[in-house]
């Protein structure tokens, strides 16, 4: 039985990278697929932790070759989600979880229809502004245009499954929690995870 694939998107500063962590650290068994950009990284960031870094021509003829489940552009630098990364997981039984934006989400679904998307919400805009100048890793010029690009994503919420307001740290991701537990006691997941009980249930008296 093929694993979840799992999309998590959200506005800049709505908190989704931390929710992700968290997630992940309670669901080991969960895989992360680290995507392609051609960003600079972050003074905390290491190439192959959180995304992989590569430059233009390397991005350009991994579009051209077809090697992207999904691509886009975002803010001037493109990111991308190897096939590799995804498809042999999900074919091995692993559920996996990516966190890529609207657009990317929209080719993921195409391609593979039984995904599933989660879009998280900030509680205001007032507090989506605080977090993304607390982050102090954008200059004013930068946060101004998410704030700005933040209004377009946000019109793309209702092509997703799930909606999560992160109001509250713990209780957004007691949501998450929630949702990845509802896929799990799914009909079809529970008879293949308990076929052998379901063997000896069904035994003759």
């Amino acid at each position: 039985m093929s694993g979840t694939l799992y999309i998590v998107s959200a506005p800049s500063g709505a908190g989704k990278t931390s929710l992700v962590n968290a997630l992940l650290e309670r669901e080991p068994g969960i895989a992360l697929s680290v995507s392609h950009t051609t960003r600079l990284p972050r003074a905390h960031e290491r190439d192959g932790e959180q995304y992989h870094f590569v430059n233009r021509g390397v991005f350009d003829r991994m579009v051209a070759e077809g090697l992207f489940l999904e691509h886009a552009e975002v803010f001037g630098n493109a990111y991308g989600t190897s096939r590799a990364a995804v498809e042999p997981l999900l074919a091995a039984g692993r559920d996996v979880l990516l966190e890529i934006d609207w657009q990317g989400a929209r080719q993921v679904r195409q391609a593979l229809p039984g995904a599933v998307g989660v879009f998280i919400l900030p509680p205001s805009r007032a507090e989506l502004e605080r977090r993304l100048r607390s982050r102090g890793s954008d200059d004013a010029e930068t946060i101004a245009r998410r704030l700005a690009g933040s209004r377009a994503e946000i019109t793309h919420a209702h092509e997703f499954d799930y909606i999560v307001v992160n109001d509250g740290f713990a209780d957004a991701l007691a949501d998450l929690l929630a949702i990845i537990a509802s896929r799990r006691l799914r009909s079809e997941w529970q008879l293949g995870r308990h076929a052998a009980l379901l063997a000896d249930l069904l035994q003759p008296a």
